[in-house]
Parts: C-alpha cells; structure tokens; sequence
C-alpha cells in the first residue's frame, strides 16, 4: 500500500507527501513481488489487495450512498419482521382482534425511535450510537453500559439473523436434514465474516440482490394479500368487534390491556437494528448527517409496512402455528400456495422463492453486527475500556480484531443455545432497549440542560420523551416476563463484560497517570527552536529513535540514549509512524487533521535536539501496521545513514501479569528482532513501571 514518507524535513502538503509515495512504489514493488509468499497470496485472494490511503478517491471507495447503507444497515431493522411480528402474534393467543391495535402500535414505535435516532445523529455526526450519547451524556459510566449492551447486543444480532435465516429454511425442507442446521449457520458466519474483511462496501454490494428480491417478494405479499380481502373488509370489521366485545366479557378490559401490552412487549425483537445506523454514521458517504438520516427514513417506513402488515395478514388468513413451520411459511402458503395458472406451480414457487428471501434477508441482517459491532469495540477501545488494539485496522481499512472476535463469539453463541431462535430473540431484546433507554435519556437530559441556549426546546424534547417512556415501558415488561425464562443469561454476560471492562480502563488509567510523571521533564528542557538547522552527517553515528506524540516517554528516549552512551552521538533522527485507526479514518479531513499532528510532535522533537546542540532530523511514515512501515522506514534509513542505531522505548512493570502482553503490544521488542534479522543494530530502551511511579532507565 502506499506510504506517507518524510525525507529531510516534514513536507507542507499532502501533494508532495504523495510525490514521495509514488517514487517509494514503484522502487519497492519488485522486492513486495519477490517476497510475497503462498500464505500472502492467498490472503491477498481471498481479502483483496491493499488499500492505498493516498488515493484520493478512497473515502468515496469505502463509503456507502443511503441506499447501500439502507441494505447493509437497514436489513437488520427490516429482517426483523421474520420473527417480531409472530413473537408478537402468538402471545395474543385466541385473542387475535388484538392484532389490528397490535399493529398500529407497532408501526408508531417504529416511528417514534427512528425520528429520535435520526436526532440523535445531527447531534453526533461521528457515530457510535448509543454509547457515545450515554459517555457524552450521561458520563462514562453509563457510556460502559450502553456500550456492553451493545456489544452483546451485536453479537445476538448475527445469532438472532442466522439461526432464524436457517429455521426458514429449514421450514420446507424434510425433517431428516434439521440435524444440520448448527453447521450451516457456523458456516454462514465464517462466510460474513470473509466478507467484512475484505471490506464493508463489497460485502454490501455482494449481498444487495438478496435484499432486493426480499422487498420484492413481499410486497407482492402485502398488497396482494390485503387486497384479496377488501371485499371482506365489512366482515372482517365486524370479525374484530366482535372479538372485542367477547374479550370484555370473559378477560374484561384489564385483562385485554394485560394480554396487549405483554404481546406488545414481546415483539421487542421488531424494533431491533434502529439504532445500526446511528451507530455506522462513519461509513456514511458525504454529507454523512443527511445520507444518514435519509437511509433512517427508508428503514422506519419499510420496517413499519412489513411488520405491520404481516401482523394484519396472520389475522386476515387466519394464520394459526404449525409445527416445524414460521408463521410466515404458513402465511405465505395460504397466500400463494394454490396458484397453478395453467397447471404450473407457481405459487409453491412463489413459496419457495419468498421464504429463501426472507432466509437471504436474515443472512443479511447478520451484517449489521459486523458492521457496528466492531465500531462500538473501536470507540470503547479508543476511551480505554477495551484493549487498544481493536481500535485497529487492516490493510483493507477494516477492523480485523473486531471482526474475528464477534464472529467466533456469535458461534459460541449458536452452540451454546443449540441455534434455538426463541431463546436467542429472549436473550437479544433485553439489552436492545437497555441501550434505546439509556440515549433517551441521555437526550432527554441535553434538551432540559440547553433550554435556555435553544428556543424551540419543548418541541424537540417531547419526540425524546415520548421515546423513552416507550423504551422504558418494554425494557421492563421484558424483565419481567423474561428473566426466569433465560433472560438472565443475558444480564450476567453484559455485566461480567462491564466488568471486564473497568477493569481494563482501571489498568489504562494507573499507568497513565504513572506516566504523567515522566512528561513533567518537559518543562525543563528548552523547547523553542534553536538557532542551529544543522543537517545530520550521513557519514557519522546517527541515533534513531522511534517515538510517537510528543511527551515524557520520547524525550526520555531520546536522553536514556545520551546517558547510556555519552558522547557517541551527534546525529539524531526522529522516527515515527503515524497508525490508521478507526477515529482517525472517518473522513478526508481526519485524517489530514492526524497526520498533520504527527508532523508537528516530529517538529518538537527535532527543535529539542538541535536546541541542545545535535545536528537532527525526522522521518514519516502513514499505515495500519506498525512495525511493518517501521521496519521499511528503518532499512531506508541505513542506506542513507550506514552507521546508524535504532532505539525504541517500552515499559516494563514491575510486576508482570498475563494480561500485560495483551493490553500492551510488544512493538518494541519485535522491532528490535525485526531490524536485528535485518542486519541492522537496534535497542530497547526500558522504561519501569513500578506500583507508584514510573523511572526511566
């Protein structure tokens, strides 16, 4: 891929960055062909090329217009009315009039969370969702919350998808091949997972006709099945009132209220995947705010017509449950199961054809997990509840880490639960409206704290109001009726993972704070630029230190180099590669605005040297691998200064723990075995991490 560099001093502009890029393909590409081994090849095939962050087209590339993202994101909403509208339908029991109310009742949530999600985004045009409006909000405590819920929620959403994606299926086909349904959705999941590392653009082009075929197909199913009954619309009427007026009489209005609002609660499931696209604002094409907001707008109006109609259709044909069948299999059976013009089978076709879409749709559902799972994991690692590592990317610009490990997680999930969909719709609503609770609030608190900054305050707050009782109502519903009932599995995994999570940013924090110590050298040393410009000797010793921002543990570096060998040195060159990662890849502009730091703390660095009297210089490199641009940058170097020395500082605790090596990378060490095998001389230079300080070498 191609690599931001730094020859001499630090170029003003990307174009002379990409001047330098180009030359450093294409005399390097010979030696990249003559290294690349069958394992690189065939990752190459299977992921795709490299991605080149010079390209000025690349975030065009890699983003979605709103009717891709209503594909990648809005499956997940849409797919849904595969298993929320029946959850729905069969709590009702013989009380089916309910079904109109029922239906209503769903659309109009549907409506009130999308029109506050799409809220939600004009005011964190960034994404993250509900976690970033629980931290921003509401503080990080609760943003920890939120952002488990999240992640439990996200791995539930590839379960939920496949595993009702595979009862659909399964529905048509003999009972003898239902022993195989755990293998096929474990290899769905592999296959998601191939795709969304190799990009999110291509896994959503690659999966677009399935969700159109889905849309097609059903709406032939609801404008024809509601009109085949608009000549009955009289008797169906009176149908309805009267089940009313039977249900008064034996359950009375309390408990046709109860028997409402408990089927209402347990199509929670309906509502699932609202929330996906304020969570992938990032992937937006520009103007991300807009392409966001209209890709909402598609989601709540298709979710709202399919879920509510296909509860209105289960009353019209008068759907009742089947064994080893979905309600939705027998309603289309009912539909379309006795069309043979011309003594062609076409409805067992039509059947077919539907039930294998709506199959496809779940599948593709399943993307939105992969999509925003790993987002959420980027944005929680970013903020130091999980590991720094997964805020990283691929050379395809996805993040790998993420996708991995909600793949392997989702599996563990189907085994565990032995695929069975009801448990896992159960486990899956709880901690959907955890997070759906706790924006609304979040957003309730922003528009009473800004009333006297916004006129139109009321206005906008009522939509948040209204949201939250909603989400609140079934949250609780769904407690209650579902905790004895498996839903507690759900609370205890999302609170050993809130856990897991203070205690990864309360081991952030320590050694933070322990570094801050080191950083207070700054104010010593001299930090204006000096009056000396002196260009590093190629022919003398020259050090070079691999540093990152501009702080105690560099400039301790780069002393530690002075002290344990005085004298030795009067050339020092400064190297540093500037990693892509989640938060730095939104847009054109953050990345601009990143690398445009990296090169003012190489600046510092260079003016501190010279300010002490060394001849020095800075080198640049821009990628998503560390020691790999490292490494290259590094043997560029030792052509151009033979006598060099690289130097890389790491901590090292006093108190060595397992977890140690994988909250904290090994950069250092690997970097010095990398040069080393390279030919070339490197050390590690230590710096101690004990209980209360931290002391330099």
């Amino acid at each position: 891929m191609s690599r931001y560099r730094v020859r001499g001093r630090i170029p003003d502009t990307n174009t002379e960055i990409d001047h330098m890029n180009t030359e450093r393909e294409r005399t390097s590409s010979a030696d990249d062909d003559q290294n690349f081994t069958m394992a690189a090849r065939l990752r190459r095939t299977l992921l795709g090329a490299p991605r080149s962050i010079s390209d000025p087209s690349l975030f065009h590339r890699i983003s979605l217009i709103a009717f891709l993202a209503w594909v990648g994101l809005g499956a997940d909403g849409l797919s849904s009315s595969a298993y929320g509208p029946e959850e729905s339908f069969r709590a009702l029991g013989d009380q089916t009039y309910l079904a109109i109310a029922l239906a209503v009742a769903t659309a109009f949530t549907i409506f009130i969370i999308s029109y506050a999600y799409s809220r939600i985004v004009e005011h964190f045009p960034y994404g993250g969702g509900g976690y970033v409006v629980a931290s921003k909000l509401l503080g990080p405590r609760f943003g920890v919350v939120s952002g488990s819920a999240l992640l439990v929620d996200y791995v539930l959403t590839i379960s939920v998808s496949i595993a009702s994606s595979a009862d659909q299926v399964f529905s048509v086909l003999p009972p003898e091949y239902r022993s195989w349904k755990l293998t096929v959705v474990a290899g769905s999941i592999l296959l998601l997972m191939l795709l969304n590392l190799r990009g999110v653009r291509e896994s959503v082009t690659v999966l677009m006709p399935i969700f159109l075929v889905f849309v097609a197909t059903h709406l032939i199913l609801l404008v024809g099945g509601i009109g085949s009954h608009l000549a009955d619309a009289g008797r169906m009427v009176g149908d309805v009132r009267d089940g009313f007026t039977r249900g008064t009489e034996t359950i009375g209005w309390a408990g046709m209220f109860a028997l409402f609002i408990r089927a209402y609660s347990m199509g929670a499931g309906t509502y699932t995947g609202i929330e996906a696209v304020s969570n992938g604002v990032q992937i937006m094409r520009e103007p991300k705010v807009e392409t966001a907001k209209r890709t909402m707008a598609y989601m709540a109006v298709s979710l709202a017509v399919t879920a509510g109609g296909i509860m209105i259709l289960y009353l019209l044909f008068r759907v009742q449950p089947t064994e080893g069948k979905t309600l939705n299999a027998v309603l289309l059976e009912e539909f379309a199961g006795g069309w043979r013009p011309a003594g062609i089978p076409a409805g067992y076709w039509f059947v077919v054809i539907a039930l294998a879409s709506e199959a496809a749709l779940l599948f593709v559902a399943a993307q939105a997990g992969f999509i925003d799972g790993p987002r959420i994991m980027s944005s929680m690692a970013t903020d130091s509840w999980l590991p720094h590592r997964f805020s990283s990317l691929s050379d395809r610009l996805t993040m790998q880490n993420g996708v991995l490990l909600i793949s392997i997680s989702a599996i563990l999930t189907l085994l565990l639960t032995n695929g069975q969909t009801s448990m896992l719709v159960l486990m899956y609503s709880i901690n959907v409206f955890l997070t759906f609770s706790l924006s609304e609030m979040g957003m309730v608190l922003y528009w009473i704290r800004g009333r006297r900054k916004y006129r139109d305050w009321i206005r906008h707050i009522i939509i948040h109001i209204v949201g939250l009782v909603l989400c609140l109502s079934i949250l609780a519903i769904n407690l209650y009726e579902k905790f004895g009932e498996g839903g507690w599995i759900t609370i205890v995994i999302t609170a050993v993972l809130i856990a897991v999570c203070v205690v990864i940013r309360k081991h952030y924090r320590t050694v933070e704070r322990h570094l801050t110590r080191l950083d207070s050298v700054v104010s010593e040393l001299p930090l204006e630029t000096a009056a000396s410009h002196v260009i590093p000797d190629r022919k003398a010793q020259t050090a070079v230190v691999l540093v990152k921002e501009y702080g105690g543990l560099g400039i301790h570096s780069f002393l530690s180099v002075q002290r344990l060998l005085p004298n030795q040195f009067r050339n020092f060159l400064f190297v540093t590669v500037q990693v892509l990662d989640a938060g730095n890849l939104k847009g054109a502009e953050e990345l601009d605005k990143a690398i445009g730091q990296t090169r003012e703390h190489l600046q510092k660095y260079v003016d501190l040297a010279r300010g002490l009297g060394f001849a020095a210089d800075c080198r640049m490199s821009v990628g998503t691998e560390v020691l790999d641009e490292a490494e290259k940058l590094c043997r560029e170097i030792s052509k151009e200064y033979p006598r060099s020395i690289f130097f890389a500082g790491k901590l090292v605790f006093q108190k060595g723990k397992w977890y140690q090596r994988f909250l904290h990378n090994e950069t250092a060490y690997e970097f010095q075995r990398r040069l080393q095998f390279a030919g070339l001389n490197a050390m590690v230079l230590p710096v101690r991490v004990f209980d209360a300080a931290v002391i330099p070498v």
